[in-house]
């Protein structure tokens, strides 16, 4: 079975399939639609031959569906037909999840996502467990998003940006108790000195947690 994993981003569309080396990208952002994304999908993918979709959904995902508008697209992901638009069997996780189902390497492990904004899944013994730690409230009316996603860190600058990084694994790493954790995410690779007790995650696994979804 050939599975094409896509990978959906605030930044970018990334597509791999598992029977074939390299991958294959377009540009997302604020505009993007589901249609535009299954159309920029097809284009990219033309050529390819697969028999099995995942897709790494950026928000909040139940019963293989979005049912949340992702925070860094454009509108109507909820309800929208992935299956009839790309022509094929389709399954839908949370793209934090995805990735940390691509990194999962046994135990009970947290995988947080620093890139446009902040992903978050826990894995325990297989199960794989969506998280929306980065909406979570921390500090008047900002939630960890505000602090550690893509704005930021720009608005912060990179050192304040990483010792908040520093601060909210440690939170985390506290109030959940995990025998390992995972940063990914495009801006995980910014961290030239990682948190005590954490490994990086290769974004590429996020391919692979989209193989492995088929698997389960």
């Amino acid at each position: 079975m050939r599975v094409l994993a896509i990978d959906i981003g605030g930044s970018h569309v990334k597509c791999a399939v598992s029977n074939r080396r390299g991958h294959a990208r377009f540009s997302s952002g604020p505009q993007l639609t589901p249609a535009e994304m299954a159309k920029g999908v097809l284009e990219i993918t033309k050529g390819w031959r697969f028999d099995r979709i995942s897709i790494g959904y950026p928000g909040v995902v139940r019963g293989g569906r979005p049912v949340q508008e992702p925070h860094n697209l454009g509108p109507g992901w909820v309800g929208f037909d992935f299956k009839r638009a790309l022509g094929h069997p389709v399954r839908v996780i949370n793209d934090a999840a995805m990735q940390a189902l691509g990194d999962y390497r046994g135990g009970k492990m947290l995988f947080l996502g620093l890139g446009t904004g902040l992903g978050s899944a826990l894995i325990v013994d297989g199960t794989v467990l969506p998280l929306e730690l980065g909406h979570l409230h921390c500090t008047g009316h900002h939630d960890y998003e505000h602090f550690v996603g893509e704005a930021g860190r720009k608005r912060l600058g990179h050192r304040a940006w990483r010792a908040k990084v520093v601060e909210i694994v440690e939170a985390f790493r506290q109030a959940l108790q995990p025998d390992s954790i995972v940063l990914g995410g495009g801006n995980a690779m910014r961290l030239k000195r990682l948190p005590s007790g954490t490994r990086r995650g290769k974004n590429a696994n996020a391919f692979q947690g989209g193989f492995r979804l088929w698997d389960h």
